[in-house]
């Protein structure tokens, strides 16, 4: 895949929001007198930042990074549109469920922007500029279903054990797990919609 400049701007963007966010959170740990790595655990329990994450390496390894396996894999055409769909998967459900409950401010107000905004649409352009079309197969949405699920397990498993919960639709102490397990199934019928427009767009972009 060519270089291309602006993508090392994307790729910068996306590593500064979640620096901003990690400098954010180990900040209010820090007064609090809090445990800084527990900080980092909890930040890291947040689909949003595993997913800017990942944003933020695809984008790294098509701007600079070397030829290699790992580079080779991350770019490939399935597994950057996996990430794509995840990352709008982010941004609309921050926009549809959680964006209502919170107005940040100040630093707050950019990584919320950068992470939840900004990334994704970025990501998008990339899928559809930079990633080679024509590849991707209906069983590709199964596939990529396996991130969200496995989060989704994760969560519901360390909130049993710590009672601590990332994201209202998941509380279960609030909720229980009936009311939890529609949400769950209701993001996933959103994310199997964001995956089937794009292998749609896949497909036509292959063919034209």
């Amino acid at each position: 895949m060519p270089r291309r400049p602006w993508l090392t701007l994307a790729a910068v963007l996306g590593w500064t929001g979640l620096a901003v966010q990690l400098y954010l959170v180990l900040l209010a740990r820090w007064q609090e007198q809090a445990s800084l790595i527990g900080g980092m655990v909890n930040l890291f329990c947040f689909f949003t930042v595993l997913t800017n994450t990942l944003v933020a390496t695809v984008l790294s390894q098509a701007a600079f990074g070397r030829e290699s396996a790992a580079r080779r894999w991350f770019l490939s055409p399935a597994v950057s549109s996996g990430v794509a769909a995840s990352i709008v998967l982010v941004a609309l459900a921050y926009s549809l469920l959680l964006r209502h409950l919170w107005q940040p401010q100040g630093w707050q107000w950019l990584a919320d922007e950068l992470l939840h905004d900004v990334m994704p649409l970025v990501f998008v352009l990339y899928w559809w500029f930079e990633v080679p079309k024509g590849h991707l197969r209906l069983w590709h949405l199964l596939a990529w279903a396996l991130y969200p699920a496995l989060y989704f397990a994760f969560v519901l498993l360390r909130g049993h054990e710590i009672g601590v919960y990332p994201y209202p639709f998941v509380d279960v102490a609030r909720l229980g797990y009936g009311q939890v397990m529609v949400n769950a199934l209701a993001v996933l019928a959103g994310f199997w919609g964001i995956g089937l427009v794009l292998v749609l767009g896949d497909r036509w972009r292959g063919r034209n």
